[in-house]
């Protein structure tokens, strides 16, 4: 990708950002610490294991849905997702470190460690909506690529260098960003639908 394209990019996201009403970023802002607390809670204190639960169950799940399958795998057992997903799960449960279990360098690693850790400066959650963000377009059902390494590479460096010039950590440019999209995707903003 050319850095024309890249700068883009980053424009995008820093646009985004700036679109943000004061309570979507205030909610942003918290959002990977509220997370924290929640996987605290369902893992009864073992928030590194809740952590990779909550991370596990997040692939192609509203965080609404991923939040009940979590707390539902802990008062019922792992259920409601695919058979792989499902496993990750239990060998997350059977005390298996996350880290061992989840790609990493993807977006269930990534979300992982924002959970983990809401301050560490270099995860970086590229969704679905994080991708549409950063490109400037929303792809509907359209693939994003997200499963090419460069491409989420890429994309993540993108939201750093946004945070660099916001002076922000990464995971808190992406989680107001993302509140803001997600809201006005939903129409709950306030705003009127500009897809």
């Amino acid at each position: 990708m050319d850095e024309k394209t890249r700068e883009q990019y980053v424009q995008n996201i820093l646009e985004a950002f700036g679109r943000a009403t004061a309570d979507q970023e205030q909610r942003g802002r918290a959002w990977y610490r509220v997370a924290h607390s929640l996987a605290n809670i369902i893992a009864d204190g073992n928030v590194r294991e809740g952590a990779g639960v909550l991370a596990a169950l997040s692939a192609n799940k509203s965080w609404r849905e991923n939040e009940r399958l979590a707390r539902s795998a802990y008062t019922e057992g792992p259920s409601g997702h695919t058979g792989d997903t499902l496993r990750k799960v239990e060998r997350i449960m059977l005390g298996e470190d996350p880290e061992d279990v989840l790609p990493m360098s993807m977006k269930t690693g990534h979300f992982f460690r924002c959970i983990l850790d809401p301050e560490d400066p270099d995860p970086v959650v590229i969704d679905r909506h994080a991708h549409d963000i950063a490109v400037g377009a929303v792809y509907g059902n359209e693939d994003r690529g997200l499963s090419a390494k460069q491409r989420y590479a890429l994309l993540a460096h993108c939201y750093r260098e946004a945070g660099l010039r916001l002076e922000e950590i990464p995971s808190v440019v992406q989680a107001v960003t993302w509140v803001a999209h997600t809201e006005r995707l939903a129409g709950t903003d306030g705003r009127p639908k500009n897809r």
